[in-house]
């Protein structure tokens, strides 16, 4: 009886036909990998910032003229998106930036272009009909009557008579208004979306 057999050594196995992978410099790999995602994380939060300061701002309030809404030492974000594709609203608070003014100013918008604004016995109106205020805790102890142009804007402060605006030096135009006061973010028992209030229901005109 034969026995036969085949030698293990010169064997063909389809083990003996896979080729070994290639063995990359993985440190050098890694370092340039490392370096690009550093790269590009850095170039992101540039992009970032520039796009946030581009549609925001931050300011700190000071002084007394929007009490009781708005206390010194809040911080704000300002919203400056909405007035590029749009315009100021009545009851919007804004930050203006005035050519006499050395620090910018926050006030609430009361007139809109072409309207007229007059203020008497405690009471504001605007194109003959008196304005509901919640958000005021004094009436104005002054008196006068303002028309305003096609760009400008009648702007009051909260704290009626303790603020200097409108009634002190006449209506703003458009290009002074910086944008509008979106969030109170600081300090923290404060936080909150700042409320707009609308007017437009009792002013416009009957049908």
């Amino acid at each position: 009886m034969k026995v036969s057999y085949e030698n293990p050594v010169n064997a063909t196995t389809p083990e003996a036909d896979v080729v070994d992978p290639v063995v990359l410099p993985l440190p050098r790999l890694r370092r340039r990998t490392m370096l690009r995602e550093i790269v590009e994380t850095v170039v992101l939060v540039i992009a970032i910032y520039t796009l946030v300061n581009l549609l925001t701002e931050r300011r700190i309030v000071e002084g007394a003229s929007m009490q009781p809404n708005f206390e010194t030492g809040e911080w704000l974000i300002v919203d400056r998106v909405s007035y590029f594709v749009g315009e100021p609203q009545r009851g919007d608070v804004v930050i203006l930036d005035l050519p006499e003014q050395e620090e910018d100013l926050i006030k609430r918008v009361i007139g809109l272009p072409g309207e007229t604004v007059e203020i008497h016995d405690g009471r504001v109106f605007v194109n003959g009909v008196e304005i509901d205020e919640p958000y005021i805790n004094a009436s104005p102890r002054y008196r006068g009557s303002w028309t305003l142009g096609p760009t400008e804007y009648f702007v009051l402060g909260d704290n009626r008579n303790n603020s200097r605006d409108s009634h002190v030096f006449g209506p703003v135009d458009r290009k002074e208004i910086i944008g509008r006061a979106w969030v109170i973010y600081w300090p923290p028992q404060d936080w909150g979306i700042v409320p707009r209030y609308a007017y437009d229901d009792v002013l416009a005109p009957a049908p």
